[in-house]
Protein backbone atom coordinates (compact mmCIF):
# COMPACT_ATOMS: atom_id res chain seq x y z
CA UNK A 1 0.00 0.00 0.00
CA UNK A 2 1.43 3.51 -0.96
CA UNK A 3 2.32 5.70 1.96
CA UNK A 4 0.07 8.56 1.45
CA UNK A 5 2.32 11.98 3.16
CA UNK A 6 0.96 13.91 5.57
CA UNK A 7 0.34 17.30 2.96
CA UNK A 8 -1.25 15.28 0.86
CA UNK A 9 -3.95 14.58 3.78
CA UNK A 10 -4.20 17.81 4.72
CA UNK A 11 -4.47 19.21 1.18
CA UNK A 12 -7.66 16.39 0.47
CA UNK A 13 -9.09 17.53 3.51
CA UNK A 14 -8.60 21.50 3.07
CA UNK A 15 -9.95 20.57 -0.89
CA UNK A 16 -12.97 18.52 0.67
CA UNK A 17 -14.23 21.36 3.23
CA UNK A 18 -13.90 23.82 0.45
CA UNK A 19 -16.28 21.54 -1.65
CA UNK A 20 -18.93 21.27 0.86
CA UNK A 21 -18.32 25.32 2.03
CA UNK A 22 -19.05 25.85 -1.84
CA UNK A 23 -22.27 23.31 -2.04
CA UNK A 24 -23.74 24.77 1.13
CA UNK A 25 -23.12 27.74 -0.49
CA UNK A 26 -24.84 26.88 -3.49
CA UNK A 27 -28.28 25.84 -1.80
CA UNK A 28 -28.31 28.31 0.17
CA UNK A 29 -28.47 30.54 -2.43
CA UNK A 30 -30.93 28.13 -4.33
CA UNK A 31 -33.32 28.41 -1.20
CA UNK A 32 -32.71 32.14 -0.74
CA UNK A 33 -36.58 33.40 -1.44
CA UNK A 34 -36.86 35.99 -3.92
CA UNK A 35 -39.64 38.89 -2.98
CA UNK A 36 -40.47 41.46 -5.36
CA UNK A 37 -43.52 44.08 -5.56
CA UNK A 38 -45.97 44.97 -8.69
CA UNK A 39 -48.24 48.00 -8.57
CA UNK A 40 -50.79 48.15 -10.71
CA UNK A 41 -52.59 50.94 -12.23
CA UNK A 42 -54.28 51.88 -15.07
CA UNK A 43 -58.16 53.13 -17.01
CA UNK A 44 -61.04 52.68 -14.63
CA UNK A 45 -63.35 49.46 -15.30
CA UNK A 46 -60.13 48.45 -17.93
CA UNK A 47 -59.71 45.36 -17.02
CA UNK A 48 -56.47 45.19 -14.82
CA UNK A 49 -58.62 42.58 -12.20
CA UNK A 50 -59.39 40.31 -14.24
CA UNK A 51 -56.09 40.36 -16.29
CA UNK A 52 -54.23 40.01 -13.49
CA UNK A 53 -56.44 36.78 -11.94
CA UNK A 54 -55.47 35.44 -15.06
CA UNK A 55 -51.63 36.02 -14.84
CA UNK A 56 -52.29 34.55 -11.03
CA UNK A 57 -54.66 31.21 -13.02
CA UNK A 58 -57.15 32.01 -10.06
CA UNK A 59 -60.22 30.58 -11.64
CA UNK A 60 -62.48 33.41 -9.90
CA UNK A 61 -64.79 35.96 -10.99
CA UNK A 62 -63.21 39.76 -10.95
CA UNK A 63 -65.01 42.61 -8.90
CA UNK A 64 -64.44 46.06 -9.12
CA UNK A 65 -61.29 46.90 -6.64
CA UNK A 66 -61.87 48.87 -3.78
CA UNK A 67 -59.31 52.21 -3.79
CA UNK A 68 -56.36 50.16 -3.19
CA UNK A 69 -56.33 46.55 -3.06
CA UNK A 70 -53.07 44.01 -2.22
CA UNK A 71 -52.67 40.57 -3.00
CA UNK A 72 -49.57 38.07 -3.76
CA UNK A 73 -48.47 35.27 -5.86
CA UNK A 74 -46.00 32.81 -4.89
CA UNK A 75 -43.80 30.34 -7.43
CA UNK A 76 -42.05 27.63 -6.77
CA UNK A 77 -38.73 27.21 -8.81
CA UNK A 78 -37.81 23.59 -8.22
CA UNK A 79 -39.04 20.53 -6.32
CA UNK A 80 -38.79 20.90 -2.60
CA UNK A 81 -37.35 24.59 -3.21
CA UNK A 82 -39.15 27.96 -1.37
CA UNK A 83 -41.22 29.75 -3.68
CA UNK A 84 -40.45 33.28 -4.25
CA UNK A 85 -43.51 35.57 -3.70
CA UNK A 86 -44.39 38.93 -5.66
CA UNK A 87 -46.38 41.27 -3.36
CA UNK A 88 -49.60 42.71 -5.61
CA UNK A 89 -50.88 46.20 -5.16
CA UNK A 90 -53.83 46.99 -7.53
CA UNK A 91 -55.06 50.80 -7.36
CA UNK A 92 -58.84 51.11 -8.34
CA UNK A 93 -60.48 54.16 -9.47
CA UNK A 94 -59.19 55.11 -12.70
CA UNK A 95 -57.53 58.49 -12.15
CA UNK A 96 -59.27 59.68 -9.31
CA UNK A 97 -57.08 57.80 -6.23
CA UNK A 98 -53.81 58.46 -8.07
CA UNK A 99 -53.06 59.50 -4.14
CA UNK A 100 -52.88 56.13 -2.75
CA UNK A 101 -49.59 55.43 -5.12
CA UNK A 102 -47.65 56.52 -1.83
CA UNK A 103 -48.72 53.02 -0.14
CA UNK A 104 -47.21 51.00 -3.00
CA UNK A 105 -44.39 53.09 -3.89
CA UNK A 106 -42.48 52.87 -0.52
CA UNK A 107 -38.73 52.82 0.73
CA UNK A 108 -39.68 49.23 1.63
CA UNK A 109 -40.43 48.41 -2.04
CA UNK A 110 -38.35 50.67 -4.47
CA UNK A 111 -35.62 48.39 -4.61
CA UNK A 112 -37.81 45.51 -6.18
CA UNK A 113 -40.54 47.26 -7.50
CA UNK A 114 -41.77 47.25 -11.06
CA UNK A 115 -44.99 48.74 -12.63
CA UNK A 116 -47.68 47.93 -14.64
CA UNK A 117 -50.07 50.55 -16.41
CA UNK A 118 -53.27 48.75 -17.77
CA UNK A 119 -55.33 51.00 -20.89
CA UNK A 120 -58.41 50.40 -21.90
CA UNK A 121 -58.25 50.63 -25.77
CA UNK A 122 -61.63 50.67 -26.08
CA UNK A 123 -61.77 54.32 -24.18
CA UNK A 124 -59.25 56.45 -26.66
CA UNK A 125 -60.69 59.75 -25.55
CA UNK A 126 -59.52 59.01 -21.68
CA UNK A 127 -56.47 57.32 -22.67
CA UNK A 128 -53.92 60.06 -22.57
CA UNK A 129 -55.36 61.51 -19.78
CA UNK A 130 -55.35 58.48 -17.67
CA UNK A 131 -51.59 57.28 -18.84
CA UNK A 132 -50.14 60.72 -18.18
CA UNK A 133 -51.97 61.48 -14.62
CA UNK A 134 -51.28 58.16 -13.12
CA UNK A 135 -47.43 58.00 -15.03
CA UNK A 136 -47.09 61.52 -13.46
CA UNK A 137 -48.53 60.30 -9.76
CA UNK A 138 -46.03 57.43 -9.33
CA UNK A 139 -43.01 59.35 -10.88
CA UNK A 140 -43.36 61.94 -8.35
CA UNK A 141 -43.64 59.64 -5.56
CA UNK A 142 -40.93 57.16 -6.76
CA UNK A 143 -38.47 60.72 -6.77
CA UNK A 144 -39.51 61.61 -3.63
CA UNK A 145 -38.88 57.58 -2.27
CA UNK A 146 -35.57 57.56 -3.84
CA UNK A 147 -34.63 61.10 -2.24
CA UNK A 148 -35.47 59.82 1.43
CA UNK A 149 -33.55 56.38 0.74
CA UNK A 150 -30.55 58.24 -0.39
CA UNK A 151 -30.78 60.87 2.55
CA UNK A 152 -30.66 57.82 5.01
CA UNK A 153 -27.97 55.71 3.57
CA UNK A 154 -25.89 58.44 3.03
CA UNK A 155 -26.60 59.30 6.92
CA UNK A 156 -25.17 55.66 7.82
CA UNK A 157 -22.33 55.81 5.12
CA UNK A 158 -24.20 53.00 3.18
CA UNK A 159 -24.05 53.11 -0.66
CA UNK A 160 -26.80 54.96 -1.76
CA UNK A 161 -29.74 54.12 -4.06
CA UNK A 162 -29.51 55.03 -7.76
CA UNK A 163 -32.33 57.18 -8.67
CA UNK A 164 -32.51 56.18 -12.08
CA UNK A 165 -32.36 52.70 -14.13
CA UNK A 166 -29.14 52.32 -15.71
CA UNK A 167 -29.74 51.31 -19.44
CA UNK A 168 -27.35 49.49 -21.29
CA UNK A 169 -25.55 51.69 -23.74
CA UNK A 170 -26.43 50.30 -26.92
CA UNK A 171 -30.23 50.68 -25.44
CA UNK A 172 -31.70 52.36 -28.91
CA UNK A 173 -31.94 56.30 -28.51
CA UNK A 174 -30.61 56.15 -25.17
CA UNK A 175 -29.59 59.71 -25.49
CA UNK A 176 -33.59 61.10 -26.33
CA UNK A 177 -35.86 59.52 -23.81
CA UNK A 178 -36.57 59.58 -20.37
CA UNK A 179 -37.12 56.14 -18.73
CA UNK A 180 -39.78 55.50 -16.14
CA UNK A 181 -38.00 55.12 -12.62
CA UNK A 182 -38.16 51.43 -12.27
CA UNK A 183 -39.64 48.63 -15.26
CA UNK A 184 -42.79 49.42 -16.69
CA UNK A 185 -45.28 47.34 -18.43
CA UNK A 186 -47.89 49.24 -20.39
CA UNK A 187 -50.66 46.90 -21.72
CA UNK A 188 -53.27 47.97 -23.73
CA UNK A 189 -56.82 46.15 -22.77
CA UNK A 190 -59.82 45.21 -24.39
CA UNK A 191 -57.93 44.15 -27.86
CA UNK A 192 -60.96 42.42 -29.07
CA UNK A 193 -62.96 45.73 -28.90
CA UNK A 194 -59.98 48.13 -30.55
CA UNK A 195 -59.88 46.05 -33.51
CA UNK A 196 -63.56 47.35 -34.52
CA UNK A 197 -62.20 50.74 -34.61
CA UNK A 198 -61.07 52.30 -38.15
CA UNK A 199 -57.55 51.15 -39.50
CA UNK A 200 -56.77 54.87 -39.43
CA UNK A 201 -58.02 55.17 -35.93
CA UNK A 202 -56.11 52.12 -34.85
CA UNK A 203 -53.05 53.15 -36.26
CA UNK A 204 -53.29 56.68 -34.16
CA UNK A 205 -53.70 54.70 -31.07
CA UNK A 206 -50.96 51.66 -31.77
CA UNK A 207 -48.44 54.27 -33.17
CA UNK A 208 -48.36 56.72 -30.12
CA UNK A 209 -48.59 54.01 -27.40
CA UNK A 210 -45.20 52.86 -28.97
CA UNK A 211 -44.13 56.54 -29.03
CA UNK A 212 -44.94 56.58 -25.28
CA UNK A 213 -43.30 53.00 -23.99
CA UNK A 214 -40.23 53.56 -26.02
CA UNK A 215 -39.59 57.52 -24.45
CA UNK A 216 -40.27 55.92 -20.74
CA UNK A 217 -38.47 52.63 -21.81
CA UNK A 218 -41.09 50.21 -21.48
CA UNK A 219 -42.38 47.12 -22.41
CA UNK A 220 -46.06 47.36 -24.42
CA UNK A 221 -48.60 44.88 -25.43
CA UNK A 222 -52.50 44.40 -26.60
CA UNK A 223 -54.02 42.01 -25.01
CA UNK A 224 -58.03 40.81 -24.74
CA UNK A 225 -59.17 38.25 -21.64
CA UNK A 226 -60.97 37.02 -23.92
CA UNK A 227 -57.84 35.45 -26.29
CA UNK A 228 -55.70 33.09 -25.00
CA UNK A 229 -53.19 32.96 -26.75
CA UNK A 230 -52.31 37.21 -26.44
CA UNK A 231 -53.11 36.23 -22.46
CA UNK A 232 -50.70 33.49 -22.76
CA UNK A 233 -48.02 36.32 -23.88
CA UNK A 234 -49.13 38.46 -21.24
CA UNK A 235 -48.84 36.10 -18.71
CA UNK A 236 -45.25 35.88 -19.62
CA UNK A 237 -44.42 39.63 -19.46
CA UNK A 238 -46.75 39.86 -16.04
CA UNK A 239 -44.21 36.75 -14.73
CA UNK A 240 -40.91 38.26 -16.01
CA UNK A 241 -41.94 41.03 -13.52
CA UNK A 242 -43.24 39.49 -10.80
CA UNK A 243 -40.92 36.40 -10.87
CA UNK A 244 -37.98 37.32 -13.05
CA UNK A 245 -38.86 34.56 -15.50
CA UNK A 246 -38.01 34.73 -19.25
CA UNK A 247 -40.21 36.98 -21.03
CA UNK A 248 -40.29 35.14 -24.51
CA UNK A 249 -38.62 36.80 -27.86
CA UNK A 250 -41.68 37.25 -29.60
CA UNK A 251 -41.53 41.10 -31.12
CA UNK A 252 -44.45 42.52 -33.04
CA UNK A 253 -44.61 46.07 -34.20
CA UNK A 254 -47.02 45.77 -36.83
CA UNK A 255 -50.28 48.30 -36.30
CA UNK A 256 -52.36 45.86 -38.13
CA UNK A 257 -51.93 42.78 -35.20
CA UNK A 258 -51.85 42.91 -31.39
CA UNK A 259 -48.59 45.01 -30.77
CA UNK A 260 -45.90 42.68 -28.35
CA UNK A 261 -42.93 44.96 -27.79
CA UNK A 262 -40.61 44.17 -25.00
CA UNK A 263 -38.18 47.20 -23.94
CA UNK A 264 -35.30 47.97 -26.04
CA UNK A 265 -36.98 46.69 -29.10
CA UNK A 266 -38.49 49.57 -30.61
CA UNK A 267 -37.00 52.93 -32.37
CA UNK A 268 -37.98 56.45 -33.32
CA UNK A 269 -36.59 55.87 -36.48
CA UNK A 270 -38.91 52.84 -36.57
CA UNK A 271 -42.47 54.42 -34.82
CA UNK A 272 -41.79 57.49 -37.10
CA UNK A 273 -43.50 61.00 -36.47
CA UNK A 274 -46.81 61.02 -35.61
CA UNK A 275 -49.69 60.95 -37.59
CA UNK A 276 -50.88 64.14 -38.73
CA UNK A 277 -52.92 64.07 -41.82
CA UNK A 278 -54.70 67.11 -42.24
CA UNK A 279 -52.87 69.39 -39.79
CA UNK A 280 -49.25 70.93 -40.16
CA UNK A 281 -47.32 69.92 -37.28
CA UNK A 282 -45.27 73.20 -37.14
CA UNK A 283 -48.40 74.85 -35.88
CA UNK A 284 -48.85 73.17 -32.99
CA UNK A 285 -46.13 74.56 -31.25
CA UNK A 286 -45.28 71.64 -29.14
CA UNK A 287 -42.26 72.11 -25.88
CA UNK A 288 -41.02 68.44 -26.95
CA UNK A 289 -41.43 65.42 -28.88
CA UNK A 290 -43.73 63.83 -26.30
CA UNK A 291 -45.84 66.99 -26.06
CA UNK A 292 -46.01 66.78 -29.80
CA UNK A 293 -47.31 63.63 -29.63
CA UNK A 294 -49.83 64.18 -27.12
CA UNK A 295 -51.19 67.37 -28.95
CA UNK A 296 -51.52 65.45 -32.49
CA UNK A 297 -53.67 62.58 -30.06
CA UNK A 298 -55.63 64.65 -28.60
CA UNK A 299 -56.96 66.29 -32.24
CA UNK A 300 -57.93 63.07 -33.33
CA UNK A 301 -59.12 61.79 -29.39
CA UNK A 302 -60.17 65.18 -27.78
CA UNK A 303 -59.64 63.83 -24.42
CA UNK A 304 -62.67 63.76 -21.54
CA UNK A 305 -62.49 66.30 -18.74
CA UNK A 306 -61.40 65.18 -15.31
CA UNK A 307 -64.07 67.04 -13.91
CA UNK A 308 -66.01 64.57 -13.01
CA UNK A 309 -63.11 62.40 -11.78
CA UNK A 310 -62.06 65.09 -9.05
CA UNK A 311 -65.69 65.33 -7.97
CA UNK A 312 -65.30 61.51 -7.81
CA UNK A 313 -62.35 61.37 -5.62
CA UNK A 314 -64.76 60.30 -2.17
CA UNK A 315 -65.31 56.57 -2.77
CA UNK A 316 -68.59 57.02 -1.34
CA UNK A 317 -70.06 58.84 -4.05
CA UNK A 318 -68.30 56.31 -6.98
CA UNK A 319 -71.18 54.65 -8.16
CA UNK A 320 -68.88 51.48 -8.56
CA UNK A 321 -69.00 50.95 -5.31
CA UNK A 322 -72.46 51.14 -4.38
CA UNK A 323 -74.45 49.40 -2.09
CA UNK A 324 -78.34 49.75 -1.30
CA UNK A 325 -78.53 48.74 2.30
CA UNK A 326 -75.23 50.76 3.09
CA UNK A 327 -75.92 53.88 0.85
CA UNK A 328 -79.82 54.33 2.46
CA UNK A 329 -78.38 53.78 5.41
CA UNK A 330 -75.27 56.49 4.80
CA UNK A 331 -78.45 59.03 3.30
CA UNK A 332 -80.15 58.44 6.60
CA UNK A 333 -77.13 59.40 8.67
CA UNK A 334 -76.18 62.05 6.60
CA UNK A 335 -80.13 63.82 7.31
CA UNK A 336 -79.39 63.36 10.70
CA UNK A 337 -76.11 64.89 10.67
CA UNK A 338 -77.80 68.23 8.67
CA UNK A 339 -80.37 68.29 11.64
CA UNK A 340 -77.75 68.32 14.03
CA UNK A 341 -76.46 70.86 12.62
CA UNK A 342 -79.32 72.78 12.29
CA UNK A 343 -80.07 72.65 15.80
CA UNK A 344 -76.81 73.71 16.81
CA UNK A 345 -76.97 76.39 14.49
CA UNK A 346 -80.37 77.79 16.30
CA UNK A 347 -78.94 77.04 20.32
CA UNK A 348 -75.49 79.02 19.89
CA UNK A 349 -77.91 81.76 18.18
CA UNK A 350 -79.99 81.66 21.34
CA UNK A 351 -77.05 82.02 23.28
CA UNK A 352 -75.50 85.06 21.69
CA UNK A 353 -78.97 86.30 21.87
CA UNK A 354 -79.04 85.75 25.76
CA UNK A 355 -75.97 87.41 26.01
Amino acid sequence: MPKISSDSLWEQAAAEVQSLEAAGREEEEEEAVSERTVFLMGSKAGGKTSILLRCLDRDEPSKPTLALEYTFGRRARGHNTPKDIAHLWELGGGTSLSDLVQIPISPASIRSLSAILILDLSKPNALWGTLERLLQASQAQLEKVFSQAQKAQKAKHQTPVHSARVLPKDYPDRELISPFPVPLLIIGSKYDLFQEFDSDKRKVISRTLRFVAHYYAASLIFTSIKTESLMSKTKGFFSHMAFGLDRGKTVCCDCTKPLIIPAGSDSFSQIGSPPATDVDITSLHAKNPKDLWKKVYELVFPQESTSEQRELKDPAKDPQYSDPQIDAMRAQKDQELEQYKREAAKSWKGLELET
